[in-house]
């Protein structure tokens, strides 16, 4: 299995200069072959990474500061690119610049790194053209080193290996029979089947009042912020939640939420403004600010070492039905934290019983299949072979 290990570096300036060089020299070639590839594209005709990387090795003879770089990391620069451009569309893909981009390369040849560890707290690594840089040895490799990226996070730098652990992901679960609903909120981060609210707040009400005085000081200034507590609690707080849902879980069901195309901008064009501009940032800062991708990138991650099979299941009208009598109705809600139901009465936690419908849901999916892997559209699904429990208030 493929695992990653980061680790922060602690850089000559020799090597810091040395490491914006390589930064700046993937970012050109970036945003070159991103030129070349729409050039192309608006002729109608298409470029690929062979083809690039083939003039790239000709651009070296004649630009002399190409070669300050390996060769690979500016090829995996192109690799990038290539597959940005497949998966996301040419003209999606955008262009890496010096103030909006932090500098990275990516060191793919495995052998030609080189890991030792100093004494309890610090290693070392040896990498190609940066020679041994010191890092904080947190955690063992545990594996063989497949490739090495060196990044730039604020003022710091780390060092990240792609390790194979030599393990494999169970082929079931500990605790086969275990499943659990997902419904993730922006008032509570996750609410779960089994009635368990799990939050918390990133950035105490000091720390809130210090970053919006330094946002204040920061707009009147150079682009740049090093500024990185908050993201770094909310993707612990995310890795803990996954970590333990997989843990006592064989199945986690959540729903399909496209996060990207919810938290798009509401203020329109010039010609069309938007409405309810002001209410559709704060929803927006609110979604990502509980970091909903972020816990569905860590559930897959968690699950590979579980064996718990991930189920994603459609949104809609999850938190308008109720999950004893089935009634849809909009008014089935009261208010952000209470569901009522009009037909039956039943009380419950909105998010609560939002949870247990989308366990209700992930349950058929995992027993017959998704419609899109070959089930027929007109099969019913099977109920659950074990009852839902269902919290009350």
């Amino acid at each position: 299995m493929l695992s990653g290990r980061r680790y922060r570096l602690k850089l000559t300036e020799a090597q810091v200069a040395q490491c914006e060089e390589f930064g700046n020299l993937c970012r050109a070639v970036w945003n070159t072959a991103l030129d070349q590839r729409r050039q192309y594209r608006k002729r109608g005709a298409w470029i690929n990474y062979n083809e690039q990387a083939g003039q790239l090795a000709d651009a070296k003879t004649e630009h002399k500061w190409l070669k300050t770089a390996p060769s690979h990391i500016l090829q995996q620069a192109l690799k990038d690119l290539d597959r940005a451009c497949r998966d996301h569309g040419t003209f999606r893909v955008k262009w890496r610049g010096k103030q909006r981009w932090n500098p990275s390369f990516r060191f793919p040849v495995g052998k030609l790194i080189e890991v030792e560890r100093l004494n309890k707290r610090w290693g070392r690594a040896k990498l190609p053209k940066l020679g041994w840089v010191r890092l904080r040895m947190t955690r063992q490799l545990g594996g063989t080193v497949r490739s090495a990226t060196v990044s730039r996070d604020g003022r710091e730098w780390f060092v990240s290996f792609l390790v194979d652990d030599g393990k494999q992901t169970p082929g079931q679960h500990a605790i086969p029979n275990t499943s659990v609903g997902v419904d993730r909120g922006v008032v509570s981060a996750v609410a779960t089947s089994d009635g368990k609210l799990i939050d918390r707040e990133f950035t105490t009400p000091g720390e809130a009042e210090r970053y919006r005085r330094l946002q204040q000081k920061l707009a009147r200034q150079k682009c740049g912020s090093a500024n990185r507590r908050e993201r770094d609690r909310r993707g612990d707080f995310c890795s803990q939640v996954a970590a333990d849902l997989t843990d006592r879980n064989a199945l986690v069901a959540l729903e399909d939420l496209r996060t990207q195309n919810m938290t798009r901008t509401a203020s329109g064009t010039t010609e069309k403004p938007g409405r309810n501009v002001s209410q559709k940032s704060g929803l927006n800062r609110a979604i990502l600010g509980k970091g909903w991708h972020k816990l569905e990138l860590a559930l897959h991650n968690a699950a590979r070492h579980t064996g718990s099979e991930i189920v994603k299941v459609p949104a809609a009208y999850t938190s308008q039905t109720c999950a004893v009598c089935r009634n849809v109705d909009p008014n089935n809600r009261n208010s952000q934290a209470v569901f009522r139901c009009t037909g039956c009465g039943h009380t419950a936690h909105a998010d609560v019983n939002a949870a247990v419908n989308v366990l209700a849901a992930g349950r058929a999916v995992a027993a017959c299949g998704d419609l899109g892997a070959g089930r027929s559209a007109k099969q019913e699904p099977q109920p659950a072979s074990t009852p839902v429990e269902i919290p009350r208030l």
